[in-house]
């Protein structure tokens, strides 16, 4: 039986091989990984274990420099209210771009409303944010440069690199948001040169709850969460130890099949794209050039709503979603596709099939096959579907 999940950016079933590893550590090794007796020793010694494991798999120098959080969201916030309080504890210059994950966004607009200066960067038309534009918002006061490398809604890549080095030029720190990318492409850390970088653990088959920062030695940080001092005081409260191994687990096994699973997966987003359009007018893929994310499939359906697309496709077993998972339930357009440029009355036309190791080639054409009949049927229920795009001057992106 094929797989009609089609929304591994928003979450991924956990592996199996996963759950066998973190089992022991909800049992008989249940110890607390700060305790002197040998049952919290045992927990400690995976708890580093898995530290070392996971610095390992994003290139890290040390694995002193993996602060275990409770998710990505935590993570960046974190890597802006952690290093701000020390390094810019009265104020300064922010950057981050305008289609950010919302933990980064929200994050950075409310520093912006309490006593520090924010630039929002805008991407391009093409889904990319140019480190020339980093560069131009740039200033003697900037202290934190925050663009994620890759994004979660349209899949597109952005160049953290040549955006780092500028950000280090000027002074200030570099953040990226690698959730979306984690073992789905290449990411090191040393080679972007990135003080800190996010992840979240139930993004590539781990768990849910859990996620990382990488924090490269030497960075200024205050822990956002004080208590304990657990985290080599970076961040308090006992550590999720399963967890954690999970974490460790998942990102392992992502990167065994990284590069063939890249491959395969960009051949079915392709499929999907090729397929839907080629079938129906006026729909378009989002992001058609440039590096993207091989698991991405972002389409603007013209005339209709993301919403009813989703809900008849989830009628019939498909699990698709019409932007970020986080504002599923929002009517509002993903700022997203608006920072990008796209029309508010296409952007709510929206659909995201992100795909993943369960998806075949008859998943997608049996997905083709379910999409077109009801994007026909909403269309042809549509007042105004014929008068916005079919005209003599359509809406057009």
């Amino acid at each position: 039986m094929g797989s009609k999940y089609f929304d591994y950016a928003a979450t991924s079933p956990m592996d199996p091989r996963v759950t066998e590893a973190m089992l022991p550590y909800y049992t008989q090794e249940f110890g607390n990984p700060n305790s002197l007796y040998t049952l919290g020793r045992d927990a400690a010694r995976a708890l580093e274990a898995a530290r070392e494991k996971f610095a390992a798999g994003i290139g890290a120098v040390q694995p002193s420099e993996i602060v275990f959080t409770s998710g990505g969201s935590e993570a960046d916030n974190a890597a802006f209210f952690s290093t701000l309080r020390k390094v810019a504890p009265d104020g300064g210059h922010l950057i981050t771009s305008a289609y950010e994950h919302d933990a980064v966004l929200e994050t950075a607009e409310w520093l912006g409303k309490h006593g520090y200066d924010l630039t929002l960067v805008k991407p391009r038309k093409d889904g990319h944010v140019y480190p020339e534009d980093v560069k131009a918002a740039l200033r003697e006061d900037t202290k934190l440069v925050s663009i994620m490398h890759s994004n979660n809604e349209i899949g597109s890549i952005n160049d953290i690199k040549s955006i780092a080095a500028l950000a280090h030029e000027a002074g200030a720190l570099m953040h990226t948001d690698a959730v979306q990318s984690l073992g789905k492409i290449p990411f090191d850390v040393v080679d972007l040169d990135v003080d800190m970088a996010s992840f979240s653990a139930h993004k590539v088959h781990g768990p849910k709850g859990v996620g990382a920062l990488y924090l490269k030695r030497g960075t200024r940080f205050d822990a956002l969460i004080k208590g304990g001092g657990q985290e080599t005081k970076r961040r308090s409260g006992t550590q999720n130890v399963a967890g954690a191994v999970g974490f460790a687990t998942a990102l392992e096994l992502a990167l065994e099949v990284r590069e063939s699973e890249a491959v395969r997966l960009a051949a079915l987003r392709d499929r999907v794209i090729d397929g839907v359009t080629s079938r129906l007018e006026n729909v378009q893929a989002t992001v058609d050039t440039g590096e993207r994310l091989p698991n991405i499939a972002s389409l603007l359906v013209k005339g209709v709503e993301g919403e009813s697309m989703l809900l008849q496709l989830d009628n019939l077993g498909f699990s698709v979603s019409t932007g970020s998972a986080c504002s599923s339930g929002s009517l509002e357009a993903s700022h997203v596709l608006l920072a990008i440029g796209v029309p508010q009355v296409i952007a709510h036309g929206s659909l995201r099939i992100s795909l993943g190791i369960d998806n075949t080639e008859a998943d997608i054409d049996e997905f083709i096959d379910a999409l077109v009949p009801i994007v026909e049927k909403l269309r042809a229920m549509s007042p105004v579907y014929k008068k916005m795009f079919c005209g003599e001057n359509p809406i057009t992106f």
